[in-house]
């Protein structure tokens, strides 16, 4: 069962945590002044057997992701997920893995989860008994230098605390890395001695920063040779300018990527996200740079479009809705206009892409509870049953519990939670390490 726990700081975290790559604590908060996004006076609490049942959960949502992507592509829904035509033959390229000429490096992501099998919302609703899948962030999941060696080093260097960490997640990337690149070069036939590691300038709290230089860490501890910059610095040498007219179904201009210091970029990690790529001309050359053997190759691939997707959660849904099994890792989602009569009154409205809780909202008894505003919701909505989020007493609080798994090459590596003072996780929301212990 999840619990929190109050507990004393250590002398001078507030260094420590920079020192661990945290260098963001210090959130801006509505109405002026900061807040820290570290928790150090807190810890939630975990047992063994919690973890690995959250493990076996994000596990086979892998294999259901997988089912789902699949129907996505043979029945052409890429419509109602917002994904415009001219993304899609990259999107179904990278989702192929029967050619190895054309493998598409893949390294991680996040699953964020309702987790907490309280006794007392479980007696309400036993569905709650289950982890459940609120989305995945598949395409540019934050939050990693927290996840890692922050929480492990509070661990580590905590006067009091004494446990274990579900905390494998980094030296899984460095694996992830290894095997990836080496299936890429074996396909490509051509060695990979350059990774290039790209992340915008527009992001000034240095969080898009530290979550790039950790990703790239791993690949260096690899046995790459790795370089990181600005994606704004990228430059495009256009090989056709005959696509100067952009529409629905042109991926031009046709170009090669180079890094700012004119070196050509082979395998670029970018933490920019695919759906603001396909509304510049930039991502448009980048999709089909990617179908190209001499082309740049771009980490995370186009077919995590599908899997970042709010849209996935109602296929997923009317996928799995009668199985058992796999139905108790799933809230009822439906793309919005295709709900049941009075699904509205429950339900959480979200964009079929967003960021950090933006243009979310919550939906109580037929009246809105909160809602977040934002830059995105012209690509449609989904419409996802409401769960309530474990909530726990504490200073400034009470607290709203978001679980958080890592999945490292697709595979289950890592715990992290985050909690809001109401029920969307947005940017201001915080970070709280745990603890893994016997009793649980």
């Amino acid at each position: 069962m999840l619990q929190r726990h109050p507990c004393v700081g250590r002398t001078g975290w507030e260094a420590i945590i920079k020192q661990d790559g945290v260098v963001y604590s210090d959130t801006s908060v509505p109405g002026g002044g900061t807040m820290s996004y570290w928790v150090e006076h807190a810890y939630y609490q975990v047992s063994e057997r919690d973890t690995d049942d959250l493990a076996a959960a994000c596990n086979e949502l892998t294999t259901m992701l997988v089912e789902a992507g699949d129907r996505v592509i043979a029945e052409r829904l890429f419509g109602k997920l917002g994904i415009p035509p001219f993304a899609v033959p990259a999107i179904v390229q990278s989702w192929e893995d029967d050619d190895p000429v054309f493998y598409h490096p893949s390294v991680y992501g996040r699953m964020d989860l309702r987790w907490g099998n309280d006794p007392a919302l479980v007696a309400r609703d036993p569905r709650l008994a289950h982890p459940k899948l609120l989305e995945y962030n598949a395409d540019t999941p934050t939050c990693f230098p927290e996840s890692t060696g922050a929480q492990w080093n509070w661990l580590m260097l905590h006067p009091t605390v004494r446990g274990d960490q579900w905390n494998n997640a980094f030296e899984a990337l460095v694996s992830a890395w290894k095997r990836n690149l080496e299936l890429f070069q074996r396909g490509r036939g051509q060695r990979v001695d350059l990774v290039h590691f790209v992340h915008t300038a527009a992001e000034s709290s240095g969080e898009d920063r530290m979550n790039t230089a950790l990703v790239a860490a791993a690949a260096e501890q690899a046995g790459y040779r790795v370089k990181m910059q600005y994606i704004e610095d990228v430059r495009l040498e256009t090989l056709d300018e005959s696509y100067a007219t952009l529409d629905e179904t042109t991926l031009a201009p046709m170009g090669h990527f180079l890094d700012e210091d004119g070196e050509p970029m082979r395998v670029v990690f970018k933490l920019y996200p695919w759906e603001w790529m396909l509304h510049e001309r930039f991502g448009r050359t980048a999709l089909w740079s990617m179908r190209q053997l001499t082309g740049t190759t771009w980490v995370e691939p186009p077919y995590k479009l599908l899997w970042s997707n709010k849209g996935i959660l109602p296929v997923l849904w009317e996928m799995f809705r009668d199985d058992p099994v796999r139905s108790r890792y799933l809230l009822p989602a439906y793309f919005e206009g295709e709900e049941p009569p009075g699904f509205r009154d429950n339900c959480v409205r979200k964009p079929l892409f967003g960021r950090e809780g933006a243009n979310v909202t919550v939906i109580r008894g037929g009246e809105v509870v909160a809602a977040n505003g934002g830059e995105y919701g012209a690509e449609g909505h989904v419409l996802q049953e409401f769960a309530e989020l474990p909530v726990f007493d504490g200073v400034g609080g009470p607290f709203h519990a978001l679980t958080g798994v890592w999945m490292i090459d697709n595979e289950a590596a890592g715990l992290c939670f985050r909690e809001s003072r109401g029920p969307i996780t947005d940017n201001v929301s915080f970070f709280v390490p745990h603890v893994i212990t016997a009793q649980g």
